[in-house]
């Protein structure tokens, strides 16, 4: 397959027939003025070391070393096509747990890590497989579709983390039901959803999402990561483990009974993973039980750039007008292969040296542009991602500007360009830790004004005023013409404002409650101290009577119940304080 990466040049080309016509013109305008000198015969005979048919050679010599550079120009390609193949394999959807509780190192080096070693593994044994890759936490997302590329498959696994998940949790029932609606709509062939996890499910609902699956021809397969017995989790950078909301250490222990609920209802496998290989062995067997079936896949594979041979071409041909003179040398007489005869009354030039300029062309031609050439640079991936972008084609775009900066890690244009395509998928989280990278990285102001505008607008969408503000006076100070970041800057801190009186309202609310609260115990305390001292009279009394008896069981009786209603009263008043778990 061929083609060109960049076609527009390739309306330069038109300069070759205006050139061509120009010395068309000029060529008949120089035989005129030499019929004013006299017969062209005649002068023909008194310039005997003039040549018309070198000049000629030249100028056709250039006008194709220019049009071989028009060429270069336009980057031609070779050696790669995208095709159909036939595949006889599966399709698997893997739900990867990035809780920050995956952090835990009771499984060596710790959980998160060993669950991508696994997938890594589980990758390379694919052949002829289909593969997808879903995040989850307190939400979920698709990291890549479903797709044959293994070599993408491990470039997303590496970039995974729990920082790209902006609400933490455990949410395994979303994480199946977005792996049932990624699959494709083949029939007939063997379909596994396999969610790697430690089993700490903070929302639930997964049961029925597995059952769910499993009426839909979907095999539920759950990795169980980490021991029963639980570890801390440690936060990253800091030495430190996390705590919860009364700050006690957070210990994170491997709800296995949970894991073996789901894969049941899911009709699977549970798997615990270990410090060794038997659970990817067991994965592996159970994997290669499911049916598969013959599928069409479309391949897809670099172009390579074939540039250099037409370039080599255009030297080659330079080379050669520079060699050849406009006149005929008397010192190489005898040697050149330019010769006069007289054909039919009239003087022709031979062709011999166009005939061998033509062979060589053609032999070095046929020689030089079957020769591959170096594999797409960081710049080529961006253009590519760019095309798939403004097609709207997102995680193919993503993809490619992965790709380039894989290639080339400091190139901030293929970095910005990634967090846009994050963006453009809701992959917020991630989306801005490339917008931070790309404004380390850039040094152009207008650019790196853009990545802080785009952080700011993150922000602002998940009604976080205050990194939004603090983003959008970076934005300001290298663009302070931008009438939009300003409105937005005015606009969060008016939100912000608001967010600050109601948080203040909150806890002006909560000092309230805490202060009736108060006066509800004082009272009850105040109660029980009457009570006991009504007891205590009663009991210094010497004698009572039987209506007396009476009236002061009724009254306690009253008592009583009044205080009953009461404990109703507070216990059917809504919870103000809400357990949140971040892991």
């Amino acid at each position: 397959m061929f083609r060109f990466e960049d076609p527009i040049y390739l309306w330069l080309l038109v300069l070759i027939p205006v050139l061509a016509l120009v010395r068309f013109v000029t060529y008949r305008n120089q035989k005129k003025r030499l019929r004013k000198f006299g017969d062209l015969k005649l002068l023909k005979a008194l310039m005997p070391d003039v040549s018309h048919f070198r000049p000629r050679v030249k100028f056709w010599l250039l006008l194709a070393a220019l049009a071989l550079l028009i060429v270069m120009l336009a980057r031609p390609q070779l050696g790669t096509k995208i095709s159909q193949e036939k595949r006889t394999g599966i399709e698997t959807i893997i739900a990867l747990d990035i809780s920050n509780s995956m952090l835990a190192e009771d499984i060596v080096p710790s959980r998160l890590d060993r669950s991508k070693m696994m997938v890594e593994n589980l990758v390379d044994h694919f052949t002829n497989d289909k593969i997808g890759l879903i995040v989850f936490a307190g939400d979920a997302f698709v990291q890549l579709p479903i797709t044959s590329d293994y070599v993408s498959a491990k470039m997303f696994l590496s970039s995974i983390d729990p920082s790209m998940m902006a609400t933490q949790g455990t949410d395994i029932a979303t994480a199946i039901n977005m792996a049932v609606s990624s699959f494709t709509q083949e029939e007939g062939i063997g379909k596994a959803i396999i969610v790697i996890t430690d089993g700490e499910d903070h929302e639930g609902g997964a049961l029925e999402a597995a059952e769910e699956a499993k009426k839909k021809g979907m095999s539920v397969y759950v990795l169980g990561v980490g021991s029963s017995q639980g570890a801390p989790i440690p936060i990253p950078g800091t030495g430190d483990y996390m705590k919860d909301n009364t700050g006690n250490t957070v210990m994170s222990a491997l709800n296995e009974e949970m894991c073996r609920q789901v894969a049941q209802s899911g009709g699977g496998v549970y798997i615990h993973v270990e410090n060794n290989s038997a659970a990817q062995q067991q994965l592996d067997n159970e994997l290669d039980k499911l049916s598969k079936k013959e599928t069409s896949t479309t391949v897809y594979s670099d172009f390579d750039e074939q540039f250099q041979a037409f370039g080599i071409l255009a030297l080659l041909l330079l080379i050669l007008e520079i060699c050849i003179f406009d006149r005929r040398n008397p010192l190489l007489k005898n040697l050149s292969l330019f010769k006069r005869k007289e054909e039919s009354g009239k003087w022709k030039e031979n062709t011999n040296v166009a005939r061998m300029l033509v062979f060589i062309c053609i032999s070095l031609s046929s020689f030089l542009l079957p020769l591959s050439s170096l594999a797409q640079t960081d710049r080529q991936y961006v253009r590519q991602g760019n095309k798939q972008f403004n097609a709207g084609d997102y995680p193919n775009a993503e993809v490619s500007y992965r790709k380039a900066v894989e290639k080339n890690p400091k190139n901030p244009q293929a970095v910005y360009n990634l967090g846009n395509a994050l963006l453009a998928q809701k992959k917020d989280s991630a989306a801005i830790e490339q917008f931070q990278n790309a404004s380390k990285l850039e040094t152009n102001p207008l650019r790196k004004y853009q990545s802080f505008h785009n952080m700011g607008v993150i922000c602002q969408s998940h009604k976080m005023y205050g990194e939004a503000i603090e983003a959008y006076k970076n934005a300001l100070r290298l663009n302070p013409a931008d009438d939009e970041t300003r409105y937005n800057l005015i606009l969060c801190k008016h939100e912000k404002e608001k967010q600050d009186q109601n948080k203040q309202n909150q806890d002006q609310n909560k000092q309230d409650q805490k202060k009736d609260d108060k006066k509800d115990q004082q009272k009850q305390d105040q109660n029980k101290d009457k009570d006991k001292q009504d007891q205590k009279k009663e009991q210094q009394k010497p004698q009572m009577s039987k209506d007396n008896a009476e009236q002061l069981l009724n009254a306690a009786m009253q008592q009583e119940k009044q205080t009953q209603d009461r404990m109703k009263k507070a216990q059917q008043q809504p919870q103000r304080r809400n357990i949140l778990k971040n892991w």
